[in-house]
């Protein structure tokens, strides 16, 4: 099937081809762009030197500083937004409250989708936002996330799962977000999930740090973002089982949940629109080291037009007022 977030001549790929794709890309040493979706339903992998042409532009670990003249700012580039009503919103929450309850679900990842419009095109924001994770996919969709999923370093594999934020404005900002019993139990859960993930590729397995603070800038505030870092010791073959790798450790946990494919089961029921390559990865293989980030921070062109996606996750103890305005301030572009 031809899938809709692709340039005209695209198609996607099912979990298998992609699977045996990188697995033989990385085998020869063949530096290769990746992206797939949430659901594995769809993906690309193709070598870097056939990536003119394509339409499909990235970076992917930027730390320039902004250009000295810009046309926008970052709450100016996106003038009208039309979230889920509360209403809507509570209802989908409440069918998540529910698995809670039944203990189908310890965490999940609840997300929505915004009907927005821009003042500028998707490719003057891809060339004015800053991210860490930054991909343009022909005038299709958008992305610049600040989350990475996996990266592999001479032979070790490690994720970084993002989980907490807090306004820096906030008296004891840092305290406040390190204490919040909401936020620790999902941190906790989110890192016992993520590390028994790297345990089925990878041995030596530990948790490096735990729960640092990293600042990022959402809509003209800094936040201050929950992190820990995970890693494990791949074996010597490892370039040849990419595709291996990366099928056992989709979709990425911090978007979806624990136990995951039960969690993902109660997503797929309770959202109302499909992801597609939303909360999917997208990264690149260079002939010896891998580096990828998570597909949030997104817009996409639809044929109802653009919309941005978002969420966050939810526990037992999640308010849902305070979860459906985490969902909205999360729309916005990094632009400062």
């Amino acid at each position: 099937m031809v899938y809709s977030a692709l340039p005209d001549g695209f198609k996607s790929t099912d979990k298998e081809w992609l699977r045996k794709r990188m697995n033989a890309y990385g085998a020869s040493g063949t530096p290769f762009f990746f992206m797939t979706g949430f659901y594995l339903e769809a993906g690309l992998a193709i070598p870097l030197d056939r990536m003119e042409g394509s339409g499909i532009s990235w970076s992917i670990g930027e730390s320039l500083p902004p250009p000295a003249r810009q046309a926008s700012h970052g709450e100016d580039i996106i003038h009208d937004r039309q979230p889920i009503p509360y209403p809507d919103y509570l209802r989908q929450f409440n069918q998540v409250q529910a698995h809670l309850r039944q203990g189908d679900t310890y965490l999940i990842n609840l997300t929505c989708e915004t009907p927005i419009s821009l003042r500028l095109p998707l490719r003057d924001i891809y060339a004015q936002a800053r991210a860490s994770y930054k991909l343009l996919v022909g005038d299709h969709l958008l992305v610049f996330s600040p989350e990475t999923f996996v990266k592999i370093h001479e032979g070790r594999i490690s994720t970084y799962p993002m989980k907490g934020t807090i306004d820096k404005a906030i008296p004891n900002a840092e305290q406040q977000i390190l204490n919040d019993p909401k936020e620790t139990a999902e941190h906790y859960t989110i890192v016992d999930l993520l590390r028994n993930d790297l345990a089925m590729v990878s041995t030596e397995v530990r948790v490096d740090r735990f729960r640092y603070i990293q600042e990022v800038r959402s809509r003209g505030r800094d936040l201050l973002q929950v992190s820990s870092e995970i890693s494990g010791r791949l074996g010597r073959d490892y370039p040849a089982r990419l595709g291996d790798i990366f099928m056992t450790l989709l979709p990425a946990g911090s978007v979806s949940g624990a136990p995951k494919q039960r969690t993902v089961e109660i997503i797929r029921a309770t959202e109302s629109y499909q992801r597609g390559f939303y909360t999917g990865v997208f990264g690149v293989f260079d002939g010896m080291d891998l580096d990828s980030g998570v597909m949030i921070r997104y817009i996409e062109r639809t044929p109802r037009g653009l919309v941005f996606r978002s969420g966050g996750g939810i526990t037992a103890d999640s308010d849902p007022e305070m979860e459906y305005r985490e969902m909205t301030d999360k729309i916005y572009v990094p632009v400062v």
